[in-house]
Order: C-alpha cells, then sequence, then structure tokens
C-alpha cells in the first residue's frame, strides 16, 4: 500500500528561474496538500498536464527529493524515516533517470542486480525473463547510447524490474514509445497487477489511464481535483470519456482560479 498524506512540495526559485517563470515570487508550489491511497493488487494512476506535479510526487515517494510537508507510506515505511526500506520495496522509473549510456543492458542489469542482493540463479532467471518479455536479448550486449527510444525504455524498466519488487512506481512509462512498445509495456503493467502488485502510475495520456488504472486521481495545479473509478468520474462529470471528463475537471478549476483573481 501506498499511503501519501498531505503532501506538499515547494521550491526555491533564484532569479534566473523568477524570469523563466515570469514571476515575482521566489516560491514555485510544485504539490499542494496532496493525499491519495493506493492499494495492494491494483494500477492506480495520477493524471493531469504537465507540470501538475506528478513527477515530482513520484519522487518524493521514491525518495528522490524531500517533501516540504506531510508523509508518505509506502508498505508501511515513511519515506524520510525509513527511506532504505522504500527504496528496496519499489521499482521506480523515470524520464530523468537515465541508464549510463556507456554501458551495455546486459552489464547494467547485473550491475543493478547485485546492488538488490539478486545473485546467481536468481539474477539469471530474472533476466531470462524480463530479457524475453520485452525481446531485449537482440541488443542485450549494445551500449545504451546505441539503442533506439523504444530499446531504450525496454531496457529501464527491465532493470527497475530486477529485484521483483512488490510496488511498481512508473512516470509517463510509454511517453515517446511507438504504438507497439507502448502496448508492450502497458500489458506488463497488467501482468503485474495480476501477479498481485501495486502499480503506481502518472501519466497524461487519456486512453492509457482509461484502459489501464483502476482508479484516477486527477491533478490540475499541484492538487487532487478528483478521484475515483472510471465510471465515478465520468458520473460526477456527466461526460462519455476520460478526456471529457478531465477537461470538465480543468475548466472547474481554471473558472476558481479566475474567481480567486477577482
Amino acid at each position: 500500500m501506498i499511503e501519501i498524506q498531505n503532501l506538499t512540495k515547494v521550491y526555491k526559485l533564484n532569479k534566473k528561474q523568477m524570469e523563466e517563470n515570469k514571476t515575482k515570487n521566489p516560491q514555485k508550489i510544485a504539490v499542494n496538500n496532496l493525499s491519495l491511497t493506493a492499494n495492494t493488487g491494483e494500477i492506480y494512476g495520477i493524471l493531469g498536464p504537465n507540470g501538475a506535479g506528478k513527477t515530482t510526487t513520484l519522487r518524493c515517494l521514491a525518495t528522490l527529493i524531500k517533501p516540504t510537508d506531510g508523509k508518505i507510506y509506502v508498505g508501511g515505511h515513511e519515506v524520510q524515516e525509513d527511506s532504505a526500506a522504500v527504496r528496496k520495496s519499489i521499482g521506480f522509473l523515470t524520464t530523468d533517470i537515465k541508464l549510463d549510456p556507456q554501458f551495455s543492458v546486459d552489464y547494467l542489469f547485473d550491475f543493478f542486480g547485485h546492488l538488490h542482493g539478486i545473485l546467481g540463479e536468481e539474477l539469471k532467471a530474472r533476466k531470462e525473463e524480463l530479457f524475453a518479455y520485452f525481446e531485449i536479448k537482440d541488443f542485450a550486449h549494445k551500449k545504451i547510447k546505441e539503442l533506439s527510444t523504444g530499446m531504450k525504455q525496454k531496457a529501464a524498466i527491465a532493470v527497475s524490474l530486477v529485484h521483483n519488487p512488490d510496488i511498481i512506481v512508473f512516470d509517463e512509462p510509454t511517453n515517446g514509445l511507438d504504438i507497439i512498445t507502448a502496448r508492450n509495456v502497458t500489458d506488463y503493467l497488467k501482468k503485474l497487477k495480476k501477479d498481485g502488485k501495486l502499480v503506481l502510475l502518472s501519466t497524461h495520456i487519456m486512453a492509457e489511464a482509461e484502459k489501464l488504472c483502476d482508479r484516477i486521481a486527477i491533478v490540475i495545479g499541484g492538487s487532487k481535483v478528483a478521484e475515483g473509478t472510471l465510471k465515478e468520474l465520468l458520473t460526477e462529470t456527466n461526460t462519455m470519456n476520460l478526456e471529457d471528463a478531465f477537461f470538465e475537471y480543468y475548466k472547474e478549476q481554471q473558472g476558481g482560479m479566475t474567481d480567486e483573481r477577482d
């Protein structure tokens, strides 16, 4: 289980960043008092536009950055109090973190396997399973820098799952992939759910969230504005698809912001 309780993350901006953001405020609220609970055996989606705070939320969860306020529990471990246990229990994938371009897929899989204490026959079995599923064998000994975007993504997913974690946290896992590779990835996420894993997925692709997620949190401007099953979100907004439902929530938020400015 993942429990996020009143998460807030505030960044301090330097002068250049303030100019780029066209603001005089030296602080930027990336995530604002966000709470959610994702349960074992489900695919939970965080849906929102670019800049909504999705990646910041997942990076806080994965112990890469510290929350300004709030608590996050992953498998019963609080991310700041027991960060090592959190890192051990999750498989984390984000486009912000790249595999070293100078090494081969095979080498990096073994390297991260050893970091997680996966050795010998266990490591060999994991490699055979993941390399076969993602069709990595043909380019396993190529350097990362020699691979296409799709190949790199397959390699990154395999490496992130080397230790067979119970909780999978993927940030935009199909972004930029061709339709065949993307389908390959989403089918594996369904398999992980079937195996009893918890998958927490951030995306801005409506169709992906619609097909994959058991429950969805819609995040806009760093805040959770809605949460529920697809059916619940469509019923609440009186719409026929997730894209239309999202824009109903978005328009509502924009109207609220306008009212506040007035």
